[in-house]
């Protein structure tokens, strides 16, 4: 009964040690929840699976290793809780949007980031006509003029 005792005495101890220890890291490394809402730029209607990825950026503006991604549901919504204040870039990927990508400057205990997706854009080619072009391609079919 005695060693029972001890045992749960230096049981106790260390559980003490080590949540101590913990709420001291917390407080010294303040992490934040972040709401991530995705839209559609033209309707502002949400864009369901996108992946949102999370990489922390150093001091000098370069993204470390790693990364974490989510994923958007129904209402375009994710979340993640935990994230470290600091420098954090957000890429933001979904079919048939342009990508999306912005650093963010993570200093509040939640914060909620809404992101508008864009359509692509048409491309621009030296073999197409134009649209500032004032003369009309020829007619194909129309008869030579004499």
């Amino acid at each position: 009964m005695r060693r029972l005792s001890s045992v749960l005495a230096i049981g106790l101890s260390l559980w003490f040690v080590v949540a101590v220890s913990a709420s001291d890291k917390g407080s010294r490394d303040p992490v934040a929840l972040l709401n991530f809402v995705i839209l559609k730029d033209d309707n502002g209607k949400p864009v369901r699976n996108a992946g949102v990825v999370m990489h922390s950026v150093d001091k000098h503006g370069k993204q470390d290793r790693g990364g974490l991604e989510l994923k958007t549901d129904a209402d375009g919504k994710a979340s993640f809780d935990g994230v470290p204040y600091g420098k954090l870039r957000v890429q933001v990927l979904a079919t048939g949007f342009q990508t999306y990508g912005e650093d963010y400057d993570i200093n509040q205990t939640t914060m909620e980031i809404t992101i508008k997706l864009k359509r692509p854009a048409g491309q621009y080619s030296i073999y197409e006509d134009q649209q500032n072009d004032k003369k009309p391609a020829p007619d194909p079919n129309a008869k030579p003029q004499p």
